[in-house]
């Protein structure tokens, strides 16, 4: 009776060892290749034709046509609050200075798309910079597809050998859910990055009031946060290929974990610190 018991449950543990290995071995295959197009943006991000055209290929359609009509209401709320400055002592800047800052915006609001092609091309180039870095030292490529192999040497031994019910077990459980989590986050970073895009020309006209420039000074902190994001993961990755791991040491396997949550983190380091940094305050004066 006992040893039909304990065939019962072997054979239970081995089902549930065998869905498990089968699940981890899909996101193996399948995801770590899609997390390397979706966290290392670059300006590929910007060449699709729909995009385009919702942007605007000129002044007179998609969102580019929203905002340049915007203008006109600028200059009737600069109008009013010339007039009622008249009745007021509030100081408003001058028809002249108004005028010229405007046409330097509108030039700018323009040409936000090439603008922000040219951030996001420079975000890029440091990021694969540092990641050649990586490269030409450890002689492998510095992606998310070479980490995994790794870290499989380190804690998933062989096909069909995992056992969930130990410690490698768990953190290759802990990783995979991790690294699944890591792919939805930056999913949503990739669709931010291109909604921040499309209001880059509302954000841009703003700057011609005082009143609202407020909202540019968000909007580009926001989406440079979004950005240098890959910068702090070209980094992360760099600190830990640079680690020297042992499959017997329980240490460095946790150091693994570490280093996962940190990429899961990222996100909110950045934001941290764009949002504590001392330039906040030459920025707002």
């Amino acid at each position: 009776m006992e040893e039909g018991t304990i065939n019962i449950t072997q054979t239970i543990i081995d089902t549930i060892n065998a869905i498990f290995s089968n699940i981890f071995a899909s996101i193996d295959n399948n995801l770590y290749s899609i997390l390397d197009d979706i966290t290392f943006i670059n300006t590929d991000i910007l060449e699709t034709n729909y995009f385009q055209e919702i942007i605007g290929t000129s002044t007179t359609n998609g969102i580019l046509i929203i905002a340049n009509s915007l203008i006109i209401g600028f200059l009737l709320y600069y109008c009013v609050r010339l007039i009622l400055s008249n009745l007021t002592i509030v100081q408003e800047q001058r028809p002249t200075q108004f005028i010229l800052k405007l046409i330097i915006i509108i030039i700018c609001m323009n040409s936000s798309y090439f603008i922000c092609e040219k951030i996001i091309y420079l975000n890029s180039s440091i990021s694969l910079a540092i990641r050649s870095v990586g490269e030409e030292i450890f002689n492998t490529p510095m992606c998310f597809s070479s980490l995994v192999t790794k870290l499989n040497s380190i804690i998933y031994i062989e096909e069909n050998s995992l056992n969930i019910f130990t410690i490698d077990g768990l953190l290759k459980s802990v990783i995979s859910i991790s690294f699944f989590n890591l792919a939805f986050s930056y999913a949503i970073r990739y669709i931010m990055v291109k909604i921040f895009i499309l209001l880059s020309p509302f954000a841009i006209l703003t700057l011609s009031m005082n009143q609202t420039s407020h909202i540019f000074k968000s909007w580009f902190k926001c989406f440079i946060s979004l950005l240098v994001v890959q910068i702090l993961v070209s980094l992360t990755l760099l600190m830990i290929f640079s680690i020297e791991f042992n499959s017997n040491n329980l240490f460095s396997k946790f150091l693994i974990c570490g280093s996962i949550f940190t990429l899961i983190k990222a996100n909110t380091y950045v934001k941290e610190f764009i949002r504590r940094n001392k330039y906040r305050v030459c920025w707002e004066h």
